[in-house]
């Protein structure tokens, strides 16, 4: 018998733990043009003290430890490059509490953002989260994790920013909680209380999260989506600019593809508006389109095409068949909104070059201080071809970001090694220490922020 298996079994059930070949192979792959490692183990543990015994397992043996979302990442940033242990978290998928007045949620690190909408949907409809255009099955701790960003970021910020505390269980073990719980208090924030960000945007190598604080923010009785194209990338930046300015808008998107035809050379954006009566929905619609935007319309350089009320956002998840197969990866930045014509015109170039339909898309992040822009790449499954083209693809792309002047988001193992290779030498050495002292034994998730 294994006795490492056997461990586990101990720790959270023999149902909940698997060495079998045929289970591990679906740990071993996400969905993007990453090469599959298989884990030796993947268990789905329930509770905190759980994952704090498998971690101490997992250190005292100095046996691998990658912590797994809802699987749904593009990058390699869960897959196993070393074996060891795959840390399944749905099983810890509990609402622990929604505080209505306080506007924050405390939830386990596998709830998932359409667990999350349907729940406040349900008991408390006056609230609201920012969704990514992920599919629902995407957990809230992940998006956090990887300084995610969801319908709320024109706004708001980024996930990360709407992050109020977090437990967390540590390589060797220990739990910690940050943010006014670790003092005992609610879970409603992180502020003036020492800064220690050690655990989003490190792609798992620092520790677990395990409970996450997330604020919440009004939910409009009407929301729907307004469109508005323009045939000049040049253009894009300054209506980014004049429709932050009005304060109206709760998500704004810019972007173009090749397919449908007719839609290809365009650029479109889709404007969330939110209002509690018709007479609030108006008065916002004649600020942006009349006020704001009114001279572009006169003059033909842009056109309003209406209002549809629902929230319909651009799913870049339907481009994945353009190739036939279904596979599509993308690389995001984050980038100044002025960088959007440059961006646009090279993605096109590069998808262009590579035989690849062309989709690209920026979303406004805060009042235009920066947008997230990402260039998608079609691919077939069952042709290593097309896999090749996207992947050299994507590797362009991660160097077109930094010379652009942006950073790579959610970058995989390619573009991590490009962001260390340009990062301030003293800075990288800051991170080697903490990586050290948190993970002496470096068992979390490695080869992801591995540097010398």
């Amino acid at each position: 018998m294994d006795p490492v298996y056997q461990a586990l079994i101990d720790i959270v059930g023999e149902e909940h733990v698997s060495n079998q070949q045929e289970e591990l192979y679906i740990y071993s792959w996400d969905l993007g043009t990453t090469e599959p490692h298989r884990p030796d183990y993947a268990v789905s543990p329930r509770t905190t003290q759980e994952i704090q015994r498998i971690m101490e397992l997992a250190n005292s043996n100095k046996i691998p430890v990658v912590p797994l979302g809802g699987g749904l990442s593009l990058a390699g940033l869960a897959v196993p490059f070393r074996g060891g242990i795959l840390l399944d978290l749905k099983r810890m998928d509990s609402i622990i509490e929604v505080n209505e007045e306080a506007r924050y949620a405390v939830l386990e690190c596998g709830v998932s953002q359409g667990q999350l909408t349907s729940y406040l949907e349900r008991h408390h409809p006056g609230l609201a989260h920012s969704e990514p255009g992920a599919p629902p099955t995407a957990t809230i701790a992940g998006n956090a994790a990887v300084h995610g960003q969801g319908d709320l970021a024109q706004p708001y910020g980024f996930t990360s920013d709407m992050v109020n505390g977090m437990e967390i269980v540590l390589p060797t073990g220990e739990v910690c909680r940050f943010g006014s719980c670790s003092i005992g208090a609610d879970w409603f924030t992180q502020h003036p209380l020492p800064d220690v960000g050690l655990f989003l945007g490190w792609t798992g190598t620092t520790g677990v999260i395990t409970k996450i604080s997330l604020r919440l923010f009004p939910c409009k009785k009407i929301r729907g989506t307004a469109l508005f194209v323009v045939d000049n990338e040049d253009q894009v930046p300054e209506i980014f600019y004049k429709i932050t300015h009005t304060q109206m808008a709760e998500d704004i998107i810019a972007f173009s593809q090749t397919i449908p035809p007719y839609a290809s050379g365009l650029q479109h954006f889709t404007i969330n508006l939110a209002a509690d009566s018709e007479k609030e929905l108006e008065f916002k619609q004649e600020i942006i389109f009349d006020d704001a935007l009114g001279e572009d319309i006169r003059r033909g350089d842009g056109g309003y095409l209406g209002f549809t009320p629902g929230l319909e956002r651009p799913q870049i998840s339907k481009t994945s068949d353009w190739r036939k197969g279904g596979g599509f990866e993308y690389v995001g930045s984050i980038m100044p909104v002025s960088r959007y014509p440059q961006c646009y015109r090279s993605g096109k170039e590069i998808s262009e070059r590579h035989g690849i339909p062309y989709t690209v898309l920026g979303r406004c992040i805060g009042a235009a201080h920066a947008m997230m822009f990402s260039w998608t790449y079609a691919f077939n499954r069952a042709d290593p071809e097309t896999i090749r083209h996207a992947r050299e693809a994507m590797h362009e792309t991660d160097e077109l970001a930094l010379e652009l002047g942006g950073t790579i988001w959610k970058p995989g193992l390619y573009g991590q090694k490009l962001v260390m290779d340009r990062l301030d030498p003293n800075t990288l050495d800051l991170m080697k220490k903490v990586k050290q002292l948190l993970d002496p034994n470096h068992i979390m998730n490695p080869g992801n922020w591995e540097a010398g």
